[in-house]
């Protein structure tokens, strides 16, 4: 196994749908411009709420690439 350098970004999903879908559509959107990501770590969980229930979803998490 060859040594690596990984940097990490922060980021934040969205969902109004749930906390899988905003964490999957960041790591999808995060991936058309950053290559190799090999990781995430959720950081946050937190919503919003209307008339009693959730409305929306966000996820802050940490992704983890490996550097060229």
């Amino acid at each position: 196994m060859s040594d690596a350098v990984y940097k990490t970004v922060d980021i934040v999903g969205s969902s109004s749908e749930s906390v899988e879908d905003a964490i999957e559509g960041a790591v999808a959107k995060a991936s058309n411009t950053i290559k190799n990501i090999n990781w995430f770590e959720v950081g946050e969980i937190r919503g919003h709420i209307e008339d009693g229930k959730v409305a929306h979803y966000q996820v802050a998490m940490k992704l983890g690439f490996r550097l060229d």
